[in-house]
């Protein structure tokens, strides 16, 4: 079996592929934000849902086929310092389906939340015991992709809330809370006083920007206030982006990676935030700030999917680690 032969590709198929749905489906939830707040005659979301339904879709029929043919690949990549953490991209992309799809079929929206929330819950319990019991991991494994696990419990009350479901919600907002902040600690940490990251993981520095951005909108919906914990969130998770906006040439010159991905779903949480601050407050300062923010992430996800479809197409991903 050759490297490029359509098993070997099969065996290296990556868990992360899963942070494209993240990317479309906080994209589409963004557009219909702005759709609804700035009552625009477009419907830009229903058809970035769509895609990302698809993209879901497709990704998971490749990637169950994988565990079927390919047990053993599974195994390592749950074994991974690294790739254990993006398992849960695929709870979370489950969430930000029913979130996304919550305006037009709630019944549908339903159904993904439960499952994205439980499946989640799994993952959050496994990835904490392999953390608490593992004898390998040093501290130049952190990244800040180990914010998915933990911290992505903070999406879950966007439309856990709507559906009735407010205790829970409650509860999965405590924890990513909790560990949003042990981690971001840990990861300063790492960054302030070990080498640097490796390029293939730079671009995870704007998961950064999500637990403050998704907290932020996860806690109005709890409580239904725009206090100053809210705002602590909110205006935390914009000066990451400011922060990550003035690095932006660094950025440019990394070869592409799947991991680029990682630049999707924070930048359209922010933009989501943004937007949630113009409905509470009303300020003329939050609508040019929200295009800006909405024509960025709208130019990014579909730069990212072209660079995405070549990088298929050339056999430059699925490929062994090097």
């Amino acid at each position: 079996m050759t490297a490029s032969s359509p098993e070997s590709r099969l065996a290296h198929f990556p868990v992360a592929f899963f942070a494209m749905v993240m990317g479309l489906s906080g994209l589409a939830i963004a557009w219909h934000n702005a759709e609804v707040g700035f009552d625009l005659p477009w419907h830009i979301s229903a058809g970035l849902l769509l895609v990302a339904a698809t993209a879901f879709v497709v990704l998971l029929l490749l990637f169950t086929t994988k565990l079927l043919r390919h047990p053993a690949a599974v195994r390592q990549e749950l074994a991974h310092p690294v790739q254990l953490n993006f398992f849960p991209t695929i709870s979370i992309s489950l969430i930000l389906l029913g979130i996304a799809t919550l305006p037009y079929w709630p019944m549908a929206a339903k159904i993904l939340w439960l499952l994205g929330a439980s499946l989640h819950l799994i993952f959050t319990l496994y990835v904490l015991g392999v953390w608490i019991h593992q004898d390998q991991f040093e501290i130049h494994h952190i990244n800040p992709a180990w914010f998915i696990p933990v911290v992505g419990n903070v999406l879950v009350p966007i439309a856990g809330v709507p559906l009735g479901f407010a205790e829970p919600s409650w509860l999965f907002f405590s924890v990513g809370i909790l560990f949003w902040l042990v981690l971001f600690t840990i990861i300063f940490y790492r960054i302030l006083f070990h080498h640097p990251l490796p390029e293939r993981l730079m671009p995870t520095f704007f998961i950064l920007i999500a637990p403050p951005a998704v907290g932020f909108i996860a806690y109005t919906q709890l409580t239904g206030n725009l206090d100053p914990f809210a705002r602590l969130l909110y205006y935390s998770g914009l000066f990451l982006t400011l922060l990550l906006a003035t690095q932006v040439g660094r950025f440019a010159r990394l070869p592409f990676f799947l991991s680029w991905w990682a630049y999707s779903f924070p930048l359209a949480a922010i933009t989501i935030a943004t937007l949630t601050m113009y409905d509470q407050t009303g300020a003329t300062g939050f609508i040019l700030l929200s295009w800006l923010l909405l024509a960025v992430v709208s130019v990014v996800v579909a730069y990212l999917f072209v660079r995405t479809a070549v990088a298929v197409f050339h056999r430059q991903v699925c490929v062994p680690a090097v």
